[in-house]
């Protein structure tokens, strides 16, 4: 009984996280749209409730009930497991994010996260890399040379944009003498870490949208020569829990970049609680990475591996060199 009582608290805190990240492909795919819209000078979905709010159910409802369609040469068992080896690993990453301080409820203190973890940090950057194999399992269970094409691009681009991702944290982490994400963000208590760490930032940002394979490092999607890349077979519901894995990774690149390197709920105005605050600058990188996809054109191919090996793993060299000479 008592070891059930210490882990209600923590199996709250999963089903909160698992509910809110289930439901928020449907307020994103919104933003999504007005926000193209309205770079476009477009007024975006209005038909289905007010300025469209309905149109995420409509989608939802069509996906759902769409024919779950296998291609008859496909690999079945790896055709469907992929979608969820592609949905796990950002619902792993969430176990590890803090969304404020420690609270008291109930006169006990209460952690805004459901593990610290003391190396929570590279929990991240290793749980986040395991999703690559959700896309290779879908373009190679597919038996479609679009669909492996779009997997095989897709693994040259994860190699080449997570060691540069993983380099420009180091700086971080040499700040703050911890891997710790809470420690980081009190670490940041007098200033923040894009001040100290601009081009850590610059490296991580930019690796981010390589990650989470956002335009303009959208290649092994690329609708235009691949047909939709990687999950070109993928229809109904198996084709939406792509999508909701790439809305996580969006999302949670956007909580990284926030952690690390601005603050996390650090220098909140007095009348904002400090985990409204938190989202408020989360839901600011969301639509960061929503403008980008809508107002920059696609890289090459060779334009983006030319970036990732020549451009950002030698500058994330140089800040991780320039940041210990600093603190020396």
């Amino acid at each position: 009984m008592d070891s059930l009582l210490t882990l209600l608290p923590m199996l709250v805190k999963m089903a909160i996280v698992v509910g809110v990240l289930l439901l928020l492909p449907l307020p994103l795919t919104w933003m999504e749209r007005k926000i193209a819209a309205h770079i476009q000078q477009r007024p975006g979905p209005m038909r289905v409730g007010w300025h469209g709010l309905l149109q995420p159910l409509a989608d939802a409802l069509k996906l759902l009930t769409k024919e779950d369609h296998i291609p008859a040469d496909a690999d079945r068992r790896l055709f469907a497991m992929a979608p969820v080896v592609a949905l796990v690993p950002p619902f792993l990453v969430f176990t590890a994010i803090p969304f404020g301080a420690p609270v008291q409820m109930f006169g006990q203190e209460v952690t805004l996260m459901i593990s610290d973890m003391n190396v929570g940090l590279l929990f991240i950057l290793a749980v986040s890399g395991i999703g690559v194999f959700g896309t290779i399992l879908a373009g190679w269970s597919s038996n479609s040379k679009y669909a492996v094409l779009g997997s095989l691009r897709s693994i040259a681009q994860m190699i080449s944009y997570e060691i540069p991702m993983g380099f420009s944290v180091i700086g971080v982490v040499m700040l703050a003498q911890s891997m710790n994400l809470s420690q980081i963000v009190t670490a940041q208590s007098g200033l923040w870490n894009v001040v100290l760490q601009p081009v850590g930032f610059f490296v991580f940002f930019v690796a981010g949208l390589a990650e989470a394979q956002r335009i303009p490092f959208d290649l092994p999607e690329a609708e235009g020569d691949l047909g939709a890349g990687y999950h070109t077979e993928y229809s109904g519901i198996r084709f939406s829990l792509f999508m909701l894995a790439e809305y996580l990774v969006v999302v949670m690149l956007a909580a990284l970049n926030v952690l690390l390197f601005f603050g996390g709920w650090q220098g909140s105005p007095f009348f904002v609680p400090e985990p409204v605050w938190f989202l408020l600058k989360i839901g600011f990188f969301v639509w960061v990475f929503m403008w980008f996809r809508f107002t920059f054109p696609r890289y090459r191919y060779d334009q983006l591996m030319t970036i990732g090996w020549k451009v950002l793993l030698p500058l994330s060299l140089l800040n991780i060199l320039v940041s210990g000479l600093w603190m020396l």
